[in-house]
């Protein structure tokens, strides 16, 4: 994934919608994310995700039905993803969607993620998934209507949209007391960048620890709300993990100290309470100049 700074923008700007006014996105704009959404990245654990976007006009798609509950209204595009149901694949899957969901939002585009409101296997016809392909989740896309529909407006007050969770709870040191941010650097900038990012109904299940030994090295676990994961046909809560691993690097790399994530339990001295590993995250080394 290379940097890109306009991402970050992306992220303090977006919010989620429901309600659209309708109008037809660009073809120069739609052709700009086709060729982004046809060379994705890797995801962190080297799943891959396979993109599209789906016409909401019944005859654009093929004769594939899509269908939403009623929850969007007015989008003219959808953008939805496959992937092989496989070892880490709902978090690769978080990873790269979002990752596109920001392009969109960069070009200009409204989007809301969306993990159970939608007719699962429609989508997936439109985007001809395989037997051992799911798809996790989707997007509407498109420019946002002047006002909220009822629907919009209850299903973000629902979900607490405008909410985040504090600092205090979310990140920590080794011995478990909370980070304090310090303005001035990168990685607290990464910290606040995942603190922002969206999941789902913004239960916002990651804690990120700092490793005793290294400050540029944190732990990731997720801490799942009780019961909800039985709510769902995939597991949303592992997408959330992803999102955040998305943000992380997208903010490291946009300011120049990139790394990697890796699984790498045997780093890991403590865990939150209830929390389940899920990824450590170390700083690239820089290797000095053999010739120096």
């Amino acid at each position: 994934m290379q940097a890109d700074s306009s991402l970050l923008e992306a992220i303090q700007q977006r919010s989620s919608w429901r309600s659209f006014d309708g109008q037809q996105v660009p073809e120069t704009t739609c052709a700009e994310l086709r060729a982004l959404l046809d060379a994705p990245p890797t995801g962190p654990f080297g799943g891959n995700v396979r993109l599209g976007l789906i016409a909401a006009n019944a005859e654009q798609r093929g004769g594939a039905k899509l269908g939403t509950y009623g929850v969007i209204k007015g989008a003219p595009l959808f953008m939805a993803g496959v992937i092989e149901d496989e070892g880490h694949a709902l978090e690769d899957f978080g990873y790269i969607f979002e990752w596109a969901l920001l392009h969109a939002t960069r070009l200009g585009l409204c989007s809301c993620w969306l993990g159970g409101t939608f007719k699962r296997a429609s989508f997936g016809q439109a985007l001809a998934a395989g037997p051992s392909e799911i798809v996790p989740a989707i997007t509407p896309l498109g420019f946002p209507k002047r006002r909220r529909t009822v629907v919009d407006t209850v299903f973000r007050w629902g979900a607490g949209s405008k909410k985040r969770k504090r600092w205090s709870e979310l990140f920590f040191d080794a011995s478990l007391q909370p980070l304090e941010r310090n303005e001035d650097c990168n990685l607290s900038t990464a910290l606040e960048m995942v603190r922002l990012a969206p999941s789902a109904s913004n239960h916002q299940p990651w804690r990120l620890l700092r490793d005793p030994a290294s400050t540029e090295r944190f732990h990731l676990f997720m801490v799942r709300k009780p019961g909800y994961q039985k709510r769902f046909a995939v597991d949303l809560q592992r997408i959330d993990m992803g999102i955040a691993m998305c943000h992380f690097d997208l903010t490291t790399l946009a300011l120049g100290c990139p790394g990697r994530w890796q699984l790498a339990p045997e780093l890991v001295d403590q865990a939150p309470p209830d929390g389940q590993y899920v990824a450590s995250w170390s700083a690239d080394v820089q290797v000095a100049d053999a010739s120096s």
